[in-house]
C-alpha cells in the first residue's frame, strides 16, 4: 500500500498483484511506463478481492494509461479513484468452465460436452461481460420407439429439442431449433438423463408389443421418448414422434389404423411428428413409417408382393458437435415378406424399423449435447 508502480511491458505482458489482505484506505497506483500496454497488456490481479465491485481481474490495454486504486471494503473492494481515462481499465475476460461427458473443442473457441449415457454437467465458473455469455446451446434427444412385428409400423423418433446456436457460434442447429434461446446456467451440477431406445415387438410363440423410447433431460429441457410402432392392424403409439400404424394383408374389411401422435406431451417448437397411418380397406399394405424430428411418417404402402416399405419421417441434421449428424429419424414401416431389420444406431434417437414376420427392430438410444464459448 502507498506505492506507485511504473510498469514496463516492453518485453512482454506483466501482472501486478494487489495485496492479499488489504485494509480500508490502502492505495496502489499503476502506470504504463513505456507506452506499450496496448501491445503487451498490464493485468491487475485482484488476489481475492473485488475490483470496482466485480470478482475479476482488470486489464490496462491502452498505451500510457495510469490508474490509482483505493481499497474500500469487502463488497466494492478496490475502487479506481484517478485514471487517465475510465475506459483504460477493462474487465479481464472470463468464460464458462465446466466438466462432464466427453469434452471436445470445436471451431477453436467452443467446448462441446457429449453425453451418451447418464452423467452430470458441472459448471464451476461463469463468464462476464468482457468474455463469454452465461448460457449454453444444447440438443436433447430422447430414445426412439421400437418397431412393430408382423407387417409392423416403424417406431417414432425420440423427441429432439435444441437451441438455435446464438450463444456458441454460428453453426447450423437444424430446422427444429429456429429462434430457440440458449439456456442460462449457474455454478452447480446438472443431472443428465439419456433415454434408452424402445424394444422391438416379438412374434410367435409369445407375441408382445414393442415399447416406447425413454425420455432425455438436461436442466429444464425434457424430450419425450418416441412412440412404438403398431403391429398387424394396430395403431402406433404417441410420443416425441409417433409410431407408425401396423399394416394388414388378408382382410379387406378391417378398419384403418392410425399413426401415433407426435409432440406428446406438447412443447413449442414441436419436438417431433406423427407416425404414418394405414388407410381403411388397404389389405396388402405395409406398416406406416414412424414420425421423425422434422417430418411425419409415410402412410403405409400397398404392394401386390407384400414387400412395400413406408419410410419414416426425416430427422434433424445439426452441426452442434462440430461435424454434421442427423438425429431423430423415424423407423420404416415394413411389408409382410420383408427381412428382419437391424436396430437403429445407438445415440441416434432413431425409431426402430418394423418387421415383416419377425421381431421388430429396437429404437436408438438418445443423446445430450451441450456447447458454449470458453475463450476468444
Amino acid at each position: 500500500s502507498g506505492v506507485g508502480y511504473f510498469v514496463n511491458t516492453t518485453a512482454g505482458a506483466i501482472t501486478v498483484t494487489l495485496p492479499a489482505s488489504p485494509s480500508a484506505g490502502d492505495v496502489v497506483a499503476v502506470s504504463d511506463y513505456a507506452g506499450t500496454a496496448d501491445t503487451n497488456n498490464i493485468t491487475i490481479g485482484r488476489n481475492g478481492s473485488n475490483i470496482n465491485g466485480a470478482a475479476a481481474d482488470q486489464l490496462i490495454s491502452i498505451e500510457n494509461s495510469a490508474v490509482t486504486l483505493v481499497y474500500v471494503d469487502g463488497t466494492q473492494g478496490w475502487k479506481a479513484t484517478d485514471t487517465s481515462s475510465l475506459s483504460d481499465v477493462a474487465l479481464q475476460p472470463a468464460y464458462i468452465t465446466a466438466t462432464g461427458g466427453t469434452i471436445t473443442t470445436v471451431c477453436t473457441d467452443y467446448k462441446v460436452h457429449t453425453f451418451t449415457g447418464p452423467g452430470t454437467f458441472t459448471v464451476s465458473t461463469l463468464g462476464n461481460p468482457a468474455g463469454g455469455p452465461n448460457s449454453v446451446d444444447y440438443m436433447v434427444g430422447a430414445g426412439g420407439g421400437g418397431g412393430g412385428w408382423c407387417i409392423g409400423g416403424g417406431g417414432g423418433a425420440g423427441g429432439i429439442r435444441a437451441s438455435s446456436g446464438t450463444a456458441s457460434g454460428c453453426y447450423s442447429a437444424g430446422p427444429i431449433a429456429s429462434c430457440v434461446s440458449a439456456l442460462p446456467v449457474s455454478v452447480q451440477g446438472y443431472s443428465i438423463v439419456v433415454g434408452a431406445g424402445g424394444g422391438g415387438s416379438t412374434g410367435a410363440p409369445t407375441p408382445t408389443n414393442a415399447t416406447s423410447g425413454g425420455g432425455s433431460t438436461f436442466s429444464s429441457i425434457t424430450s419425450a421418448g418416441g412412440g412404438f410402432g403398431g403391429t398387424y392392424g394396430r395403431s402406433g403409439q404417441p410420443g416425441g414422434s409417433g409410431g407408425g400404424a401396423g399394416g394388414w394383408t388378408s382382410n379387406p374389411d378391417t378398419p384403418g389404423s392410425s399413426g401415433g401422435s407426435g409432440n406428446t406431451p406438447p412443447v413449442s417448437p414441436s419436438q417431433g411428428n406423427n407416425g404414418g397411418s394405414r388407410p381403411i380397406n388397404d389389405f396388402q399394405s405395409s406398416g406406416g413409417g414412424g414420425g421423425g424430428a422434422t417430418a411425419v411418417g409415410t402412410t403405409s404402402v400397398t404392394s401386390p408382393t407384400r414387400t412395400g416399405v413406408a419410410p419414416g419421417g426425416a430427422g434433424n441434421t445439426t452441426v452442434i458437435s462440430g461435424t454434421p449428424a442427423t438425429y431423430g429419424t423415424g423407423g420404416n414401416g415394413q411389408g409382410d415378406a420383408n427381412p428382419t431389420p437391424a436396430p437403429a444406431a445407438a445415440n441416434s434417437s432413431g425409431g426402430g424399423t418394423g418387421a415383416g414376420a419377425s421381431t421388430g427392430a429396437n429404437g436408438g438410444s438418445g443423446i445430450v449435447i451441450i456447447r458454449y464459448k470458453f475463450q476468444n
